[in-house]
Order: structure tokens, then C-alpha cells, then sequence
């Protein structure tokens, strides 16, 4: 993710045609009421539009405030948001999305994933588990409850056992990715599948603005 060259408003294009922002606005560890409402109005007001919560988070509902409240029309907006672990089965994630779009007050999200794979060694059967998440997915998208469809932290086995019984191919796979963890393979896997990788925490949480070598760079650019 080249995020040097681009501005908040510049977009990527998936593969089913759906316009991603390429900067987001992340919203981990803000904490649900006022901080996470007054944060998001605010990024909205310099320019983000592409909103990123998870249900994990805890702070949807006020997301979706500050949503309503930005003045900005919800078309101009793009939300992702993303189905938890616990939710193993078809019926238990299609619950879990309806419990994600009611605190989120939305018509629609424009991006829900997959927050993590389910994995060998932990759950025997994680590969049908993956699948029966992803076939929930698949239904709200052909609902049109969802614009885009992905997974987050997916590897490429666990993107492999996917595709092979998949009607609808992620669009997006969102994994941590910055300079100390580039996940080449995974990356390039995506790449050859048509999926967008997206990086989470690209700035490794603020670490690599201390990198000897990095801050040479930016200070040869003034950047």
C-alpha cells in the first residue's frame, strides 16, 4: 500500500467494480461514547471517508453517530466493519452481522470481513468453519445488505481452502503490513487472485516513525 503517493481521497478499485478509499481511518482502541464519536466526526471533517470498526471493537454504535451526525452523505462514506471469532457457524455470523448493522443504525456497509481465520490445531475443522462464515458473507452480499465482501489475516492456505467452494471471491484481505512486515507472500498470492491486500496499522503502530533509516529518508525529502 503506497501510502506516500496518494491522499485521502484517492481510491482503489475492487474487483467487482466497488470504489475503496485508500486512506482509512481506523478505530481500534477507541473507546465507545464520546472519544470514539468525536474522533470519527473529526477525521470525516479533514477528509477521511472510509471509516474501518469491527465488532470486537465495541464501539460501532458510535461510529454510527458520528456517522449520522457528520453531515456528510452516507454514499460519500465508506464503513468496513467485521465478524468476530466466536461466530463460528452460517446461522451465528448471520446473527452477528444483524447485531453489527443495528448498532451501526446503517441501511448498508460498504466492506465486512472475516477479522481472523479460524486455524489448524485449534479448531479441528477450520476449514469447514471458514467456509460456513464466508457462506453467511456471501448472503448478505447477494442481499445487497453488503457492498464488498473479504477476510482479514488470511493466509494463503486458509485463502486456497476458501476459493475452492467459494461462489464469491474475497475482494479484500486486510493484514498487518508496514516496512518490518511486508508479508511478500501473502501479498503476492492476492495479487494473483484478484483480492485487494489492505494494510492494517501500515505505520506499525507508530514504531517505524523511529527507524534510523526511514528517518533519513524522510528527512533527504522533507517528508
Amino acid at each position: 500500500m503506497t501510502i506516500a503517493t496518494h491522499s485521502p481521497k484517492d481510491n482503489f478499485t475492487l474487483a467487482n467494480g466497488v470504489e475503496i478509499p485508500c486512506l482509512g481511518f481506523g478505530t481500534w482502541r477507541l473507546k465507545q461514547g464520546v472519544e470514539c464519536r468525536e474522533a470519527v466526526e473529526h477525521a470525516l471533517r479533514i477528509g477521511y471517508r472510509h471509516i474501518d470498526t469491527a465488532a470486537i471493537y465495541e464501539n460501532e454504535e458510535s461510529v454510527g453517530q458520528a456517522i449520522k451526525n457528520c453531515g456528510i452523505p452516507r454514499r460519500e462514506i465508506f464503513v468496513t466493519s467485521k465478524l468476530w471469532n466466536t461466530n463460528r457457524t452460517f446461522d451465528q455470523a448471520r446473527r452477528a452481522f444483524d447485531e453489527s448493522m443495528a448498532r451501526l443504525n446503517l441501511d448498508y456497509l460498504d466492506l465486512y470481513l472475516v477479522h481472523w481465520p479460524s486455524v489448524q490445531g485449534i479448531d479441528q475443522d477450520w476449514e469447514r468453519t471458514n467456509r460456513e462464515k464466508w457462506r453467511s458473507l456471501e448472503q448478505h452480499y447477494h442481499d445487497g445488505r453488503i457492498r464488498a465482501i473479504g477476510v482479514s489475516n488470511f493466509l494463503p492456505h486458509h485463502l486456497l481452502s476458501l476459493l475452492e467452494q467459494a461462489t464469491v471471491s474475497p475482494l479484500v484481505n486486510q493484514l498487518e503490513i508496514h516496512p518490518g512486515y511486508p508479508q511478500t507472500d501473502t501479498v503476492a498470492f492476492c495479487q494473483a487472485h484478484g483480492i485487494l491486500a489492505e494494510a492494517w496499522s501500515p505505520l506499525a503502530r507508530g514504531s517505524i516513525l523511529n527507524v534510523p533509516e526511514l528517518k533519513a529518508i524522510a528527512s533527504k525529502l522533507s517528508r
